[in-house]
């Protein structure tokens, strides 16, 4: 993957960081800043490693499946990118204010499944791990600093249309991946 299709992926990633930032910028009323940068930093940490984990993984099946590598990287983006799209139409559970340990993992696990399976679709393209989980590490860590404190000064926000948005970017990775 190129540059340009390495930040492409982290931005299409990092909005689940966005939108879940924004829900908790909505209602929190306290310690902003410092929770704005907690935040950020689990999604961030969280979006970085979890390539690592799927890029490792890959490793060990690579074996078997290098010969129709690059179409199960078109399936993976495909299927993300669809998912992403179905999404933005589902009804979304009200925001709940939870800013524990416990809930800063559990939401930092829940945004990061998606860059799991990146993970490995970077190591089916024959990409490197290091910039590409940096890139996406540090893409999410900003984009859930901008929506929490987009949340702060907004009632609502098109979140629809980012996770469209995300869902068109994976689409089109994917059928890059294959031409």
């Amino acid at each position: 993957m190129s540059l340009f299709d390495i930040i492409l992926l982290a931005i299409a990633l990092g909005i689940d960081c966005l939108i879940v930032s924004f829900s908790q910028g909505l209602i929190f009323k306290h310690n902003r800043a410092k929770n704005s940068v907690i935040l950020a930093f689990t999604m961030g940490l969280f979006q970085g490693l979890m390539p690592v984990i799927g890029y490792a993984f890959a490793n060990v099946i690579s074996g078997y499946v290098s010969a129709f590598a690059h179409w199960l990287v078109f399936a993976i983006f495909f299927i993300l990118g669809v998912k992403f799209i179905i999404e933005a139409f589902q009804e979304k559970e009200d925001a709940v204010l939870c800013f524990d340990l416990k809930c800063l993992i559990s939401m930092g696990l829940a945004t990061s499944i998606d860059a799991l399976v990146a993970g490995a679709s970077l190591h089916f393209t024959g990409s490197g791990l290091f910039i590409p989980a940096v890139i996406i590490g540090a893409a999410s860590f900003f984009m859930s600093i901008a929506g929490f404190w987009f949340g702060n000064f907004f009632k609502k926000f098109p979140s629809r249309s980012l996770e469209i948005t995300g869902g068109i970017i994976l689409i089109l990775l994917a059928v890059k991946s294959v031409l």
